[in-house]
């Protein structure tokens, strides 16, 4: 029995000495002045807690449970008053009302004959689906202002159905034959399109409001004509080298097409439950379209929708709570985003906006604002939000580019477009990152593996092509 426990358990261990040791590495550290004590300690904290998120010596949520149980015992944050207060977060409630109402998709069957219908279309190729996808949310992207709403209302459901109608399910090892790769396929083009559109995605316009006050002004065009050719080539490029670098294994779909056109012809005209699933979809796409003008956030739409599925019963009480992915996020992205909008009240990104602006004051303007650039898009990883993180290092790096020389314009917009980008790479970094990854086709090794390649990809193509356009547009 002992030899039993010792063969089973060092690994795991060791999976979760690593994290700790390395968060008491970074406590040790030299603390620079400005930065509260606290913020130090939950530094270490939130880094050992990533850490120990990719190794997975326990469950993703196990481990941020663990995390906040250290936030507290360590001092660095009260239970009540400031390590609950991420369970609060409207993201974490909207992610978890959209979960709901995918189960409502697969229930009515709606979502399998959008699935079929999409097959179709485009179902030749896992690549063309991997494509028609990304149009979908370029479609959607002008008029939703919400990358959460968009994936987890329209695109999660259809990725789901369609992964499930052709044979691949995470529970049965068959992940990879598809919906892997159309999992990854529909976030980046969920964060390409957010880039393209001031209205594509809420924070954006949070992004022009900072500009404004520092006396850089851009419309919504300005924004558009500035990422057309840049953001034409990510949704080319991406899926292209996802295809490449994560292939699924079912290329090409002979008989997909035939398939699901029978399929359809057997489903029949649509059911009661179908048109009711339909006009829920339909409402709560209005109201994410026009909501915020009227005052009606967003996830109030989600939370009407899962509350007109219960009345319906399309929805009972024993799917909602059945969907343990939906629980389990609560608890992991409630207590990240707590720990990283701590990091930020507590002084860190200040520092650090500092610490980077002081590096790049003395360098030529285009460096300047490159490397500002590149530093404010993997600093994302410190964060949960993109609302967070472009009220917090925003404004600043925009101040440091504008020091530089760099061009007033671009500077602003070149900043906006990372805002979305830059949540490619974690499994935590913006809304509809957990609604994908809740989808368990990805594991979190390869979602930060593959987001890292994506990142770069983005990084090559925005900063090269897009120097190209914009010194073509007058803006260099």
């Amino acid at each position: 029995m002992i030899r039993a426990m010792a063969e089973k358990f060092p690994y795991k261990l060791w999976k979760l000495f690593v994290p700790i040791c390395i968060g008491i590495a970074i406590y040790l550290l030299p603390k620079p002045e400005m930065i509260d004590p606290k913020g130090w300690k939950l530094l270490g904290i939130f880094v050992a807690t990533i850490i120990g998120i990719v190794l997975k010596p326990l469950p993703m949520a196990a481990i941020s449970l663990i995390g906040m149980l250290a936030c507290v015992v360590t001092n660095t944050l009260k239970l009540t008053e400031e390590a609950l207060l991420g369970f609060g977060s409207p993201i974490v409630w909207l992610v978890v009302f959209i979960f709901f109402i995918a189960r409502g998709f697969i229930k009515t069957k709606l979502g399998h004959r959008i699935a079929y219908n999409f097959v179709a279309l485009l179902g030749k190729r896992t690549l063309g689906l991997g494509y028609g996808i990304i149009l979908t949310e370029l479609v959607m992207g002008p008029a939703i202002p919400s990358n959460s709403a968009r994936a987890g209302g329209i695109i999660y459901p259809i990725v789901k159905s369609i992964a499930e109608t052709l044979g691949s399910r995470p529970e049965d090892g068959t992940a990879r034959k598809l919906g892997s790769f159309l999992t990854l396929v529909a976030f980046q083009g969920n964060l390409i399109v957010s880039s393209m559109f001031l209205t594509a995605m809420a924070a954006n316009p949070m992004a022009q409001a900072i500009a404004a006050k520092q006396g850089v002004y851009f419309s919504w065009g300005d924004w558009f004509i500035a990422a057309l050719v840049p953001g034409i080539c990510s949704i080319i490029a991406v899926p292209l080298v996802l295809y490449l670098v994560y292939p699924p294994k079912l290329k090409k779909l002979p008989q997909a097409v035939s398939i699901a056109q029978k399929n359809l012809r057997d489903m029949g005209s649509m059911s009661l439950q179908e048109w009711t699933m339909t006009a829920v979809f339909l409402i709560m796409i209005a109201v994410w379209v026009i909501g915020e003008n009227y005052g009606i956030p967003t996830t109030s739409a989600g939370l009407f929708g899962v509350c007109v599925l219960l009345l319906t019963g399309i929805l009972s009480w024993k799917d909602i709570l059945a969907e343990h992915e939906a629980w389990s996020t609560v608890i992991w992205l409630s207590i990240l985003i707590m720990m990283s909008g701590f990091l930020e009240k507590f002084g860190l990104t200040a520092w650090f906006s500092q610490a980077i602006g002081d590096i790049f004051k003395g360098y030529h303007s285009l460096i300047g604002l490159y490397g500002l650039a590149i530093v404010y898009f993997y600093s994302h990883y410190f964060f949960a939000s993109n609302t967070a993180h472009i009220g917090a290092m925003y404004g600043a790096f925009l101040a440091v580019a504008l020091m530089t020389g760099a061009p007033p314009v671009i500077s602003a917009l070149l900043l906006g477009f990372f805002s979305s980008l830059f949540s490619s790479m974690t499994h935590y970094s913006t809304g509809s990152a957990p609604i994908y990854f809740g989808m368990g086709y990805v594991q979190v090794s390869e979602w930060w593996m593959y987001g890292l390649v994506v990142s770069i990809v983005n990084i090559a193509i925005w900063l090269g092509i897009g120097y190209l356009w914009w010194s073509f547009l007058g803006l260099m």
